[in-house]
């Protein structure tokens, strides 16, 4: 399964093409589909462009995709810079209205595993994110299932990234939850192309890139969801 990333925190001033309305994410979303994208992660934003876990905001984002294209699963991230309180993204779960698939959880962020025993409860799948060795062993202390485990490599430098990659999947064992391996900025295309030699899952989005694999700006989402097919993301 790979998925598209569509905009993560990036601002309009960092790429003309980045999607931050819910039409905007509903059109990028079926145009990634069409490539073989199989799900789409968002971080939907308010009326002022700021990411947000309001029930109406997500509602809004996941409505629009969903009508744009019925049967593409959507998913959110619960990221901790959108509500620092752990309480606070707590009661946003449990007060949306319109439920996204799956919804990403970063493990070690305060207050991750109420997030995702919240989640949990109502339904939605929980991806457990996990961007150091330290991270894969809280996620272990969780009381609720992750339905999927996202190998996530931010280092810039992309020796460095897969050297970060093969230390977390080193400590995954074969019971646990299927595994999306993808990497940010520079390591993004290593990180994808390491996950394809492997066999995993991956994502490509403006949220982890804006270049294509030959260094290039990337025009768009769908730019970049076509470049990974081509590499074998599947």
């Amino acid at each position: 399964m790979w998925k598209a990333s569509l905009n993560g925190a990036r601002r309009r001033d960092e790429h003309p093409a980045v999607p931050l309305t819910a039409a905007e994410l509903a059109a990028d979303a079926v145009r990634c589909a069409a490539l073989g994208v199989a799900a789409v992660h968002v971080h939907p934003r308010d009326a002022d462009g700021a990411e947000s876990l309001s029930p109406s905001v997500i509602a809004e984002a996941v409505t629009a995709i969903r009508t744009a294209r019925p049967g593409l699963p959507v998913g959110v991230s619960t990221g901790a810079w959108i509500a620092p309180d752990p309480a606070d993204r707590v009661a946003a779960v449990r007060a949306w209205s319109v439920l996204p698939d799956f919804a990403s959880v970063n493990a070690h962020e305060d207050g991750a595993g109420a997030v995702a025993a919240a989640l949990h409860e109502r339904g939605v799948l929980v991806e457990a994110g996990l961007w150091t060795v330290d991270a894969v062993r809280a996620w272990r202390g969780w009381r609720v299932p992750a339905g999927r485990v996202l190998v996530e490599c931010l280092a810039d430098e992309p020796d460095r990234a897969l050297a970060d990659a093969a230390d977390m999947l080193a400590r995954l064992a074969p019971g646990d939850p299927p595994v999306l391996l993808h990497g940010e900025g520079p390591a993004t295309w290593p990180v994808l192309f390491e996950a394809v030699r492997r066999g995993l899952d991956t994502r490509i989005g403006l949220e982890d890139t804006l270049h294509l694999p030959d260094g290039s700006p990337a025009p768009d989402n769908a730019a970049l969801a076509g470049c990974a097919r081509a590499l074998g993301a599947r």
